[in-house]
């Protein structure tokens, strides 16, 4: 099977953005896993004086996790479909929150103002064709020592893990969205979640692009060992651009 990628991978999203909010819906505990994670970022004082960048935030789902736990941050959240876009700004949103329609490879500390204090990243490495490239973006927007937090489908490496998923995948998701006409994408995003990497080797692989005080953090649930947390620090060292 052929992956999707980059701009086909962009339309199917604009495609399935009006029934997408309703399909994650029936997922016990997607926003409260979401919320979870927007904590692990660890910012103190409800993020205030803080400015966070939201990546791949979609239809907005991860956007309001970080507005509801960092209700004083400065939050700006970026996506490459339009047609999630459409479906987070029709909304509403507190002041201080923007949104941005860009691909993220395409992200400059100068195109987003300043460098930030944290990044959060939500399902959105798995689907990405050069993750390494990703995470040199992300740390080239963080300022030392910034913080990074990967909400992502990363499996254990168990075998059980992989078969729920794959269970869950072909009993309830597949079937729902191939009637909504966005099968090609769903079953696009379960064979992503079987090839990308584990838990462990994607916080390896966030080790190796110069991140530290890396750990892989559980989620509770049916989603034990299938989603996880990677937060990170961006290492100190490299000049960015001054606040």
């Amino acid at each position: 099977m052929t992956l999707l990628r980059d701009e086909s991978l962009a339309a199917a999203f604009d495609h399935a953005s009006r029934s997408y909010d309703r399909l994650v819906a029936a997922n016990p505990g997607y926003h409260a896993h979401l919320r979870r994670s927007a904590r692990r970022l660890g910012l103190p004082d409800e993020g205030r004086g803080r400015r966070v960048l939201d990546l791949g935030c979609g239809t907005g789902a991860s956007t309001a996790a970080l507005a509801a736990v960092l209700p004083g941050a400065e939050i700006t959240a970026v996506d490459a479909s339009s047609g999630m876009l459409e479906q987070a700004t029709a909304k509403p949103w507190p002041d201080n929150v923007t949104f941005l329609h860009s691909p993220v490879e395409r992200l400059t500390p100068a195109g987003v103002g300043e460098a930030f204090d944290a990044v959060f990243a939500a399902y959105l490495f798995r689907n990405a064709a050069d993750p390494d490239g990703v995470l040199a973006t992300v740390k080239e927007l963080l300022l030392p020592h910034g913080r990074l937090a990967v909400h992502e489908y990363t499996l254990s490496g168990r075998v059980i893990h992989r078969a729920v998923w794959t269970a869950v995948c072909g009993g309830i998701v597949l079937p729902v969205a191939t009637a909504l006409g966005d099968g090609a994408l769903y079953r696009h995003l379960w064979r992503t979640v079987v090839e990308f990497d584990t838990a462990d080797e994607f916080a390896g692989r966030v080790r190796s692009a110069g991140f530290d005080r890396v750990r892989v953090l559980p989620l509770p649930g049916w989603q034990t060992g299938i989603t996880h947390t990677v937060v990170a620090r961006r290492a100190a060292g490299d000049a960015v651009t001054a606040r």
